[in-house]
């Protein structure tokens, strides 16, 4: 054990702590002689008034911090909260995939399909191909057709 002398406003007070413990104890010593000291004017003339006035100081910030730092930790309600919509945003995002692949499917088979189409019809070229055949016809008909409306030269 170590014995100490500690100094809080113009008093000095023997302290016992164990080994290794005095220099916290000094600055224990130290913030309640910076609270006595906010005191300033307002001092009493009691000693003990004033100490008790200091204490008062440090309870204050104490419960300040203490309620700072409750605050800090969400509530088990609130984390409770917070896990189920954790849970609700991994089912969403599960579904969304889902969603994802079977449109992802869908367009293979649709691409699928038109390849197939293409392949029957001899694909885009051959469509234009059949298409000037089929304008060819057309016109060669309607030629047919109007000579066959056309008055003989014999009439």
């Amino acid at each position: 054990m170590s014995q100490i002398t500690i100094k809080v406003g113009p008093r000095s007070y023997p302290f016992v702590c164990g080994n290794g413990e005095e220099e916290h104890i000094r600055s224990l010593a130290a913030i309640i002689d910076e609270k006595y000291q906010q005191l300033g004017s307002a001092r009493s003339p009691q000693e003990a008034q004033n100490m008790l006035f200091a204490a008062l100081f440090l309870a204050d910030e104490l419960a300040e911090a203490r309620e700072t730092a409750n605050s800090a930790v969400p509530d088990a309600d609130r984390s409770a909260e917070l896990e189920a919509e954790v849970e609700r945003l991994t089912k969403a995002e599960a579904e969304a995939r889902a969603e994802l692949e079977q449109a992802r499917i869908a367009l293979a088979e649709s691409e699928e399909e038109k390849r197939e189409q293409n392949d029957l019809f001899g694909g885009p070229e051959a469509e234009e191909a059949m298409a000037d055949r089929l304008e060819a016809i057309a016109a060669r008909a309607e030629e047919i057709a109007n000579a066959l409306e056309a008055p003989s030269p014999a009439s």
